[in-house]
């Protein structure tokens, strides 16, 4: 398992039936990444949270943001959740 840098700061996380989302914030690049990681499916990816775009709705809608074209990557962060 990875365990995200040290400038990787946890904002938000929720876990319910198996999936588990973390809202990360990198200040050293000041970015918002999204991970999930289903338990049950074993499905694990990320979404960066795009400029104008609301981290929270990202973090409370990942796999609608997921299905927006070529957003879900295959993630440490994800994995780490």
């Amino acid at each position: 398992m990875n365990t995200p840098s040290t400038t990787t700061h946890e904002l938000a996380h929720r876990r319910n039936d198996g999936i588990d989302v973390t809202m990360f914030w990198d200040s050293a690049t000041d970015r918002v990444t999204v991970a999930v990681h289903d338990r049950k499916g074993g499905e694990a990816f990320s979404i960066l949270v795009a400029p104008g775009e609301r981290p929270l709705d990202v973090f409370h809608h990942p796999f609608a943001y997921a299905a927006v074209g070529d957003r879900k990557v295959p993630s440490a962060l994800a994995e780490a959740a």
